[in-house]
C-alpha cells in the first residue's frame, strides 16, 4: 500500500502543475513517482534539475542508467530497478544481459566495470571511499570529472531511491524479478 499520495497532474495547480507540464511534454507522461513528488515542487524540481543536468555530463545516458540499475539494486528500490530496467531496455537499447549485470555492479567493459563498482562502493560504505577505492577507477581510466559525476548519479539515485522506498510508489512500469 502506498505511503504517499500520487497528485493527479489535471488537478495540480501553481509551480507542481508547471513541473508536470514539462515532464509530460518531455516524456508523454508523468511517472508515479514524480507524481508523488510532486507534494512537494521543491523535491521534484530539485530532482529533475539534477537529472537533466546529469544527462548533459561526460558519463553519459547509458552510464546513468547503467548506475541507477547498481544503486537501485543496492537499495532493493523496486521501483527504480523496474523504471530503470524498462528505460535502459527500452530507449537506449541496453541488451538485457548488459542491465542484469549492472544491477550487480558488474559490466564486461572494464571501464564501465570501475564505474559501477565505484558507485556501489559509494552505497556501501555511504560515501566513504578509501584512498584505494579512487585510485582503482583512476587506473581503470575514470577522470576526475567523471568520478565527480558518479558521486551526483550516486547520490540522485539513493534520493530517488529511500523516496520510493518510503513512499513505497505504485509501479508504473513493467516489474523485474530481483537478481
Amino acid at each position: 500500500m502506498t505511503r504517499l499520495q500520487a497528485l493527479n497532474p489535471e488537478t495540480t495547480t501553481g509551480k507542481t502543475k508547471e513541473l508536470f507540464n514539462a515532464v509530460q511534454s518531455k516524456l508523454g507522461a508523468v511517472p508515479n513517482m514524480m507524481r508523488t513528488m510532486g507534494n512537494s515542487d521543491a523535491v521534484l524540481e530539485g530532482y529533475l534539475n539534477l537529472s537533466g543536468a546529469l544527462s548533459k555530463g561526460k558519463l553519459g545516458g547509458k552510464i546513468g542508467e547503467l548506475i541507477a540499475l547498481t544503486v537501485g539494486q543496492s537499495n532493493d528500490c523496486h521501483y527504480c530497478v523496474a523504471a530503470h530496467t524498462y528505460i535502459g531496455e527500452k530507449l537506449l537499447k541496453t541488451d538485457i544481459v548488459t542491465i542484469e549485470a549492472a544491477r550487480l555492479g558488474k559490466s564486461e567493459d572494464a571501464k564501465t566495470q570501475a564505474i559501477l563498482q565505484f558507485a556501489k562502493t559509494l552505497v556501501d560504505k555511504s560515501g566513504r571511499v578509501a584512498d584505494q577505492d579512487v585510485t582503482a577507477a583512476k587506473d581503470a581510466g575514470v577522470t576526475d570529472a567523471e568520478i565527480a559525476e558518479i558521486v551526483a548519479h550516486v547520490a540522485l539515485n539513493v534520493l530517488t531511491n529511500y523516496f520510493n522506498n518510503t513512499a513505497n510508489t505504485v509501479l508504473d512500469f513493467p516489474a523485474v524479478a530481483t537478481v
